[in-house]
């Protein structure tokens, strides 16, 4: 099984504030996540990290990593340059590291970014190409983002034959999914999970 979360933010207490997150204290948040990430994720599973996995320098990176289950890639965030930075910790946690991805899940393209890509790589396939991201959380950039998806699919293209000639309109797809673990309830979700999800909320 391949999941997906973004922003989680372990030890940052300041986030717990600022999303409004239930919990009485970064400790608890913590160990909360935690334990849901590895309720759902088997140590043989891969889980990609769409950025900003924790507040905190090397050796706490290293820790919190060595509890989380699963084989983890890292699409990196803002925040975690406070680790990436940091000479102490192990690269080795994560098979690897990048800014920006491609993947393949089941038959369909995944361009991963921890920032929205409003015009990403293609777009035009219609419902075979996922865009997926982070960092805005819930917040009034996230609104935008929502708005521009609903806009954009209002729209028409006529894509072009093979001849050159244009073929019927058809509505522009715009499959971007913020994999906020907020919206997840805290725990990494497949492909699948995230689509739903998305449907329901826009």
């Amino acid at each position: 099984m391949r999941f997906y979360i973004a922003d989680c933010h372990f030890g940052h207490d300041r986030i717990r504030e600022l999303d409004g997150r239930p919990f009485e204290s970064v400790e608890e948040m913590d160990a909360e996540m935690l334990a849901r990430w590895n309720e759902t994720v088997r140590p043989k599973d891969e889980v990609v990290i769409l950025g900003d996995l924790c507040w905190g320098k090397g050796k706490q990176a290293n820790e919190l990593l060595a509890q989380l289950h699963g084989k983890k890639y890292l699409v990196a965030g803002n925040h975690d340059r406070l680790f990436l930075r940091d000479k102490s910790f192990e690269e080795e946690r994560f098979e690897w590291i990048k800014p920006y991805a491609e993947l393949r899940d089941n038959g369909r393209k995944l361009v991963l970014c921890h920032y929205p890509i409003i015009c990403y790589n293609g777009q035009y396939h219609g419902d075979s190409t996922y865009m997926l991201y982070g960092h805005v959380h819930a917040t009034p950039d996230y609104d935008n983002v929502r708005r521009f998806q609903r806009e954009s699919t209002e729209l028409q293209y006529r894509p072009k034959a093979r001849g050159g000639e244009l073929g019927e309109p058809r509505p522009l797809a715009c499959n971007m999914i913020n994999c906020f673990t907020m919206f997840s309830d805290y725990r990494p979700w497949t492909l699948d999970q995230w689509i739903e999800q998305q449907k329901e909320i826009l």
